[in-house]
């Protein structure tokens, strides 16, 4: 099993002081000189979360055939004592569950965990991406030689599947830990296996490349022995394939103390984009604070002058160790993250159990979590948190560095969605604006590719399409808050290959997502590419919503409902 990198991390910057300091002692990037920012991208300008997707389970037909980062004994199934994990998942979204040696849950449940391995894990993983902002999943990667390989090369194809599905982007993330002949075989699994998952319009590109990340090269242990001049052969290799490379490096790649070797400052700057580990080296948000002043003010600085994108790390925290502080943790990053200026953030990770720090959904209260296991839930600081809580705050984080929101160190997001929105708009956002731009979207279906996020991407030529000959279906929008939208814009690619059509479809609006009420009727709207392919529909004055949801019940051009833009105006 792979050294895991919070224990590495811990261990090599376990004696590392970290200084609390004021507000006012803190520094920002202005003073610095600022080169200009990567043009946006899929990772530049975005929220990528690190996805693990290694966990297996006796019964489920992966290849590798068994508890996979579930216990410590694979082959046996995960209990008090025989377990890997620091946190236990929300198992309700689940289709399939796979009993574990654990008593019920404190609720009288089955203590069931899922299986990466099955396609409906996934699905519903990149849904939650897609409901929360999360732009692009970074597949983790070990050495695809070892017994693991034959699981992991299904698990690409899986996120492949799934980031299609649901418009999310994905890229291969190698992590090279304790990969003996890597530096040959690195290039042979890309040249031979991950370079055709570039051919899906899922994966994600930057300034035209495909995006690859390397993790672990220049770290200060035995697990990675390379000298400087191998690493910088895979990197300048990669390069030569025409890909855009991130290094996952120490958080002390720039001066070459610490976990960092020395001497590999040639290598880093090399990559296209850096992205320091932090999982293990910080733990409050004083220790933020610090990093901030100390660590990432001076890398976003050496960064520009070198013409790399600086892709900070953010977590939430591990949940055994109590360091979440209801989400205040995880928002002091966020805020120290996009006031130094950051091209993008890196979260640490979306799915990763085992180090307690995920951002998927998590028991909330003792409740779900296994009798005697000894395992705290999310609210073990006081303060009731909804499972979905980190989500929904890497949402908002996502709004922030995108402007979209205004940076405030001040948390928006409520831990429990039951009080009202979650995140109100500092201002009521001015005329003009598209209040649906990016927002997170569902659907009641959608065929090949043609997901329901692609409505709100201002992308003009991607759309949405539901399952054919099955009317009525519809598409969804959140726009984080209740707005008085007064008229929607829909329209269709503005190709002349889609010729003029009418789709009957009625809007209806709800302030918590279950319960709606009529806004518009049904009525028949025509599409024609004379025109740009364009319908406005006009909504009454006097109420609002926070959730829009467009339902179609006839299309004469196509037995399905189409739209590739939904925007929504407050006039």
């Amino acid at each position: 099993m792979a050294l895991s990198r919070r224990t590495f991390m811990a261990s090599v910057l376990g004696g590392t002081a970290v200084v609390a300091v004021t507000g006012t002692q803190l520094l920002r990037t202005a003073d610095a000189a600022v080169a200009p920012a990567g043009p946006a991208g899929d990772v530049v300008g975005k929220i990528t979360v690190g996805y693990q997707g290694w966990f297996a389970c006796a019964g489920d037909g992966a290849p590798i055939n068994g508890w996979w980062h579930w216990s410590q004994n694979w082959s046996q199934a995960p209990s008090p004592s025989n377990n890997a994990i620091k946190a236990w998942p929300d198992m309700r979204e689940y289709t399939h569950g796979y009993q574990t040696g654990y008593a019920n849950l404190n609720n009288g449940r089955p203590a069931t965990l899922f299986s990466s391995y099955d396609q409906q894990t996934v699905d519903t993983h990149f849904l939650w991406m897609q409901q929360n902002g999360c732009d692009t999943a970074a597949l983790q990667r070990f050495n695809p030689n070892s017994s693991e390989g034959p699981t992991r090369d299904a698990m690409a194809a899986r996120v492949r599947s799934s980031a299609e599905a649901y418009g999310r982007k994905f890229y291969i993330m190698y992590d090279v830990t304790g990969w003996t002949n890597m530096q040959s075989e690195i290039k042979a699994d890309w040249t031979n296996k991950m370079s055709a998952h570039t051919a899906s319009a899922a994966y994600a590109r930057q300034s035209g490349k495909p995006v690859v990340c390397i993790w672990g090269f220049g770290f200060n242990d035995a697990n990675h022995p390379w000298d400087a001049g191998t690493c910088l052969d895979v990197v300048n290799w990669f390069k030569g394939q025409g890909c855009y490379v991130i290094g996952g490096v120490p958080r002390e790649w720039r001066t070459g103390t610490g976990g960092s070797r020395a001497g590999y400052l040639g290598t880093y700057h090399a990559f296209n984009m850096l992205s320091p580990w932090m999982v293990g080296a910080i733990g409050t948000a004083a220790d933020s604070d610090s990093v901030y002043q100390n660590i990432n003010v001076p890398d976003q600085a050496d960064c520009n002058a070198n013409g790399i994108d600086y892709q900070p790390c953010v977590l939430p925290g591990d949940v055994s160790a109590n360091q979440r502080a209801h989400g205040d943790f995880m928002w002091r990053q966020f805020y120290n993250m996009v006031r130094v200026g950051a091209q993008g953030i890196y979260i640490s990770m979306f799915d990763e159990y085992g180090e307690g720090n995920q951002i998927a959904k998590t028991a909330e209260t003792q409740a779900g979590v296994p009798a005697g296991s000894g395992l705290l839930a999310l609210d073990a600081d006081g303060t009731a948190c909804s499972s979905d809580y980190y989500l929904r705050l890497t949402a908002d984080g996502g709004r922030m560095l995108k402007g979209q929101i205004a940076l405030t160190a001040t948390r928006p997001t409520s831990p429990t969605a039951s009080g009202g929105p979650t995140t109100p708009p500092p201002t009521t956002p001015p005329p003009g604006t598209d209040l649906a731009l990016h927002r997170p979207t569902s659907e009641s279906s959608h065929t090949q590719v043609y997901a329901s996020g692609n409505a709100v991407d201002g992308d003009p030529n991607s759309y949405w399409e539901s399952a054919n000959n099955a009317f009525p279906q519809w598409i969804q929008v959140d726009l984080g808050s209740a707005q008085p939208v007064r008229r929607l814009v829909l329209t269709l690619p503005p190709s002349s290959a889609w010729g003029a059509r009418t789709q009957t479809l009625s809007v209806s609006g709800s302030a918590d997502g279950s319960s709606f009420g009529t806004l518009a009727g049904s009525a028949g709207y025509t599409f024609d590419p004379a025109t740009g392919n364009t319908a406005a529909v006009t909504l009454p004055a006097g109420g609002s919503a926070r959730y829009l949801r467009l339902t179609f019940t006839a299309n004469t051009g196509w037995p399905a409902g189409q739209v590739s833009g939904l925007q929504a105006y407050t006039s």
